[in-house]
């Protein structure tokens, strides 16, 4: 090896193992990231749940009761048949004896609202801590952010067990609200930049499919076996605690290491992973590095930010395409989520089966996703979702009494396609954000989708004045978004931009509809050919 060779970051991670025991930890730790998270996410459905109700009245406190409603009760008087509001009391069927804090606090009928701002500021406090969050990690670094967000989730959602109104729920909402995303994405980018290239599909979407799924469909149960929503968020917080090991074990990104100038801290990561691989580093292979660090990644990086994104026309582009495929990810997998969940049956089952088609729409991901590329697999997800969502709504229109199993069929393939499309979203757009603007981009493209899904009600409210109308809308966005991601360029087994240079230039070379499944299997971007592995051994 002479003086002149390079190693960058991707062949130091294969010397220093990008598949073995240290990766497999990191996958079990990243699972432990996916059941807190969905316990934190999902918890917020539960713990407003609002069970069914109707005024509490009888013939002793009003003689004239006939029949009660949700927020009136009916009297007769002098042969005339009135309405009358209920008097601040009502009568609880919750499923399973499971008790919520609207059933608690009387949240309902004319305190209906109360509930709604709560779930609304807690996507206001996602958007906040999202950016806030992206900020610091390109700043501070993911490692810092991982265990402070997920602090956060249990500060907040602690407080929220002594809330009695309004007001403090709601505080206490968007503080568990900003931890949202970031307890998540931070442990995602780093997992995804210390595991080989061609595993990458494997490992995220096994813990994903596995263990969120799993979390998801256990959630509603652990809720009916405490049988109080107080429990409930008490057993959600105190699992964030234990992220405060994760400093012990997890290593901060190399890769944001370097961009910061830090090349010496990123060594330290690689001959620790090495370490426990049971592999060793030469000193050739470490000043290759360094020598690779220095002329390629210089500290003019250290202050780049999001808006380096859009400085230059092809990034500019990529980022717009990013952001807008978030958007309609987003809102499509909320309003289609929602959308299914008035069938009469108790929401704990309902939000049960439903959660089940997390599991093999990641299997379906493990299974083509390296095979047909990440731009194939958004493109065809999403168009899928778009005609079978879309066909729905026609369905409705022209059949004045559609069979229900049809309906059924068509929502089940729909949701598996936007679900599809919604979890590998993250991977692709955390491989086309350059490293040194990575969490800041990956922020900002999850906000505008939480943004977006604040017009999931509105679209579904619709269907008042036009049945199939959210259907047709949804489809609509859906395709759109299936054309958008055709104006991307694959990732698969291509070394990763860093910069913001190498991301303005990276996959101009390729065509609308080219895509990785029409080419001739390439190298891995961390396998090395048999000459290279000789050269830098």
């Amino acid at each position: 090896m002479s003086e002149d060779d390079l190693i960058d970051i991707d062949t130091m991670l294969w010397h220093a193992g990008d598949f073995g025991r240290y990766q497999c930890m990191l996958m079990f730790l990243f699972s432990v990231i996916n059941v807190l998270s969905a316990f934190h996410y999902f918890g917020q459905t539960f713990i407003s749940v609002v069970p069914e109700h109707r005024c509490k009245v009888s013939g002793v406190e009003d003689p004239r009761y006939i029949a009660a409603a949700r927020c009136s009760y009916t009297v007769v008087q002098n042969e005339t048949y009135r309405e009358l509001p209920c008097p601040r009391s009502w009568s609880y069927n919750n499923s399973y004896g499971y008790v919520s804090i609207v059933q608690e606090l009387d949240w309902v009928c004319e305190d209906d609202w109360k509930p709604t701002i709560g779930q609304s500021v807690f996507f206001i406090g996602s958007v906040v801590g999202s950016l806030a969050f992206g900020i610091l990690a390109d700043n501070i670094g993911r490692l810092h952010v991982l265990v402070t967000s997920n602090l956060l989730a249990f500060v907040g959602n602690v407080s929220t067990i002594w809330s009695e109104t309004s007001t403090t729920y709601a505080i206490c909402r968007f503080l568990a609200g900003c931890a949202t995303d970031a307890n998540f994405v931070m442990m995602y980018i780093i997992v995804m930049e210390y595991v080989r290239p061609s595993m990458r599909t494997f490992g995220l979407n096994l813990c994903i499919g596995v263990f969120y799924c799993l979390a998801c469909m256990v959630v509603p149960w652990v809720a009916v076996w405490l049988q109080n929503w107080k429990l409930l968020l008490l057993v959600i917080s105190v699992p964030h605690l234990s992220v405060l090991a994760f400093y012990l074990v997890v290593p901060e990104s190399a890769q944001w290491l370097i961009s910061k100038g830090r090349t010496n801290d990123a060594i330290q990561r690689f001959k620790w992973i090495a370490k426990i691989n049971q592999r060793v580093l030469t000193d050739k292979q470490v000043d290759a590095l360094r020598r690779y660090c220095s002329q390629n990644l210089t500290t003019t990086n250290k202050h780049e930010n999001f808006l380096g994104l859009l400085k230059t026309p092809k990034l500019r582009r990529k980022t717009l395409i990013l952001i807008f495929k978030s958007m309609v990810i987003t809102l499509c997998y909320d309003a289609i989520s929602r959308n299914v969940n008035g069938t009469g049956y108790s929401p704990f089952l309902v939000f049960t089966i439903t959660s089940a088609t997390i599991l093999p729409a990641c299997l379906l991901i493990l299974l083509i996703q390296d095979r047909v590329g990440r731009k194939a697999l958004a493109s065809g997800s999403l168009l899928l979702s778009g005609l079978f969502t879309a066909c729905s709504g026609f369905v409705q229109v022209f059949i004045e009494t559609p069979d229900p199993v049809v309906i059924l069929i068509l929502a089940i393939v729909a949701r598996l396609g936007i679900n599809v499309a919604y979890n590998s979203g993250a991977q692709y757009a955390v491989e086309l954000i350059p490293t040194v603007v990575r969490g800041q981009g990956v922020s900002v493209i999850h906000v505008s989708g939480y943004a977006a899904s604040f017009f999931s009600p509105q679209i579904l409210y619709l269907a008042n004045i036009w049945k199939p109308s959210p259907e047709v809308i949804l489809g609509v966005l859906l395709v759109l978004g299936a054309i958008a991601c055709l104006f991307l360029p694959e990732t698969l087994n291509r070394t990763l931009p860093v910069t913001l240079q190498e991301g303005e230039e990276f996959g101009e070379d390729e065509g609308v509809f080219e895509f990785a499944c029409w080419k001739v299997s390439t190298e891995s971007t961390t396998q090395l050919t048999t000459e290279g592995i000789q050269k830098y051994t």
